[in-house]
């Protein structure tokens, strides 16, 4: 057996070494779209599953800097011919129902994901494993059906939680999407999806000295000007994400802190790949033409995001760079004509957010394709609109959208992830986030091909092919790499903004 992680240092040591003095104090965080669900196994958006993370952990969590460390587990062994895991978890952990967290509790969550039946929307994410084997208390084993590079990175990303045995076995997945009941440090106090989330602390929690906050409220805050209003008055302490147009403004106040943070995070048009006319190339080629990457970067988010230049944000191993796509609206005009649609024509324009950000991305989109012939109708969706609407269809011929602003952020880090769950034709909704209906069958093949490869290099190559194939095709418009941009009070520290768009908050606290 090759031995990895086996370090055995828990937490619990990290918090003893934190001496700073603190005042215990409730904090109030307003982020900018309202939540799904805080069932993390059926959370389409890292948003919802962040703010779960108040609630629940798994065996392995992220960092700030997006490295995998030990959470429940105390670390790893795996088999030469990597189809065996086998996890020794932390003793003492207690469920906040009084029940102990073991190697059964492991087995009950995962074989719960890997049921098909449940239609869990992150099953794509663990459908690698086989069964999953408790070998005493403290240890389970992991049976995958093939290697799979990256496992820890996918049991890190936030999904993998352990939710309570009695909640899985009394609870159907609304009662789970409305009721967390976990191992985290903190425990709900109060939930409206659209209004507020309380979360409070959880006085049992498993390691000494945290957490050191009293509780964290979440409010969804869509309008940017609120949110920073809120900011400056104290009725938040934690604001995301920032108003970009605001940073001046804002670094000159003494009382607050910038956090800008290049991100992983892709910003795409989504493009119905089935509905006429965007079943012809050409079309999405004029679409992707008539989009001023710069420009765009400039008016909507005041510079702060970069121009897409691939399938992939530089920061993910693999990462193929094929340059900023070029603003050409004559090669559009001249592309459309080809086509057989020299006037143009008439289609809608969503945004998949109803931030005041995303409303100025789509305004400006409008704008763009109206100048090649394209008009549009605009629309924002709240995220229940989102998911009935694009997430949760079930029928792909009756899908609504047609151009769909959305972004893409990679929870595991990898290039598998980054891309299957929205251009692989096994991913079109409600599975995941295939929302454009993209469908080539050899893309689906590199996918598989390279999720199984060992060989790093030759992994990447598989990855590249497809990446070309993808971009190529312009199976959507690439658009910007968004910067991760939050602001908060001084007084609140380690309370992270990721590369993800997700936070780190595990040792948040308030200091005078």
């Amino acid at each position: 057996m090759h031995i990895k992680n086996l370090a055995f240092t828990t937490l619990a040591c990290v918090a003893a070494l934190a001496a700073a003095p603190a005042s215990a104090r409730g904090i109030t965080v307003a982020v900018g779209s309202s939540f799904t669900t805080l069932d993390p196994y059926n959370a389409s958006d890292l948003l919802s599953r962040t703010v779960a993370k108040s609630f629940y952990e798994g065996l392995y969590a992220f960092d700030k800097d997006l490295k995998p460390r030990p959470q429940l587990a105390t670390g790893y062994e795996v088999s030469k011919d990597g189809l065996t895991y086998t996890f020794h978890l932390l003793p003492g952990v207690k469920f906040h129902d009084g029940s102990d967290f073991n190697a059964e509790a492991v087995k009950l969550n995962f074989e719960r994901v890997l049921n098909p039946a449940n239609h869990l929307s992150r099953y794509r994410l663990f459908n690698f494993i086989d069964r999953i084997e408790p070998v005493d208390d403290l240890t389970v084993r992991f049976h995958l059906k093939r290697p799979v590079a990256g496992i820890i990175q996918r049991l890190a990303n936030g999904t993998g939680v352990m939710i309570c045995p009695s909640t899985l076995k009394t609870m159907d997945g609304r009662g789970i999407a409305f009721n967390p009941c976990g191992t985290g440090p903190y425990k709900m106090k109060e939930y409206n999806p659209s209004e507020r989330l309380v979360a409070v602390k959880n006085p049992d929690y498993h390691v000494k000295g945290l957490p050191k906050l009293d509780s964290i409220t979440w409010l969804p805050v869509a309008e940017n000007a609120t949110r920073s209003a809120m900011l400056r008055t104290g009725e938040a302490d934690f604001i995301h994400p920032m108003p970009v147009e605001q940073v001046k403004d804002l670094e000159k106040d003494p009382n607050l802190t910038i956090s800008i943070v290049p991100s992983i995070m892709m910003r795409y048009l989504s493009i119905n790949n089935i509905q006429k006319p965007f079943d012809d190339v050409r079309v999405r080629q004029a679409v992707s033409y008539a989009i001023d990457r710069e420009a765009l970067c400039k008016v909507a988010f005041s510079g702060f995001a970069r121009p897409a230049t691939g399938v992939l944000p530089p920061q993910i191993p693999g990462a193929a760079i094929f340059g900023e796509p070029k603003y050409n609206p004559q090669k559009a005009r001249e592309l459309l004509k080809e086509a057989g649609y020299p006037n143009g024509f008439t289609t809608k324009l969503w945004s998949g957010y109803n931030n005041s950000t995303s409303g100025k991305v789509i305004q400006f989109i409008q704008q763009q394709l109206a100048q090649v012939g394209i008009k549009t109708e605009t629309r924002t969706l709240e995220a229940g609109q989102r998911v009935s609407l694009v997430e949760a269809n079930k029928v792909p011929s009756e899908s609504p959208n047609r151009l769909y602003y959305i972004g893409w952020s990679n929870s595991t880090v990898d290039s598998d992830w980054g891309m299957r769950p929205v251009f692989d034709s096994r991913s079109w909704p409600p599975k995941l986030s295939n929302e454009g209906y993209y469908a080539n069958k050899r893309v689906d093949e590199l996918f598989d091909l390279a999720q199984s490869e060992v060989d790093e290099q030759k992994r990447n190559e598989y990855y590249r092919e497809a990446q070309m194939l993808i971009w190529n095709e312009v199976a959507v418009a690439f658009l910007v790499y968004e910067d991760n941009t939050a602001a908060y009070n001084k007084h609140l520290v380690n309370f992270h903004a990721l590369p993800d768009t997700g936070y780190e908050f595990y040792e948040a606290e308030w200091k005078e």
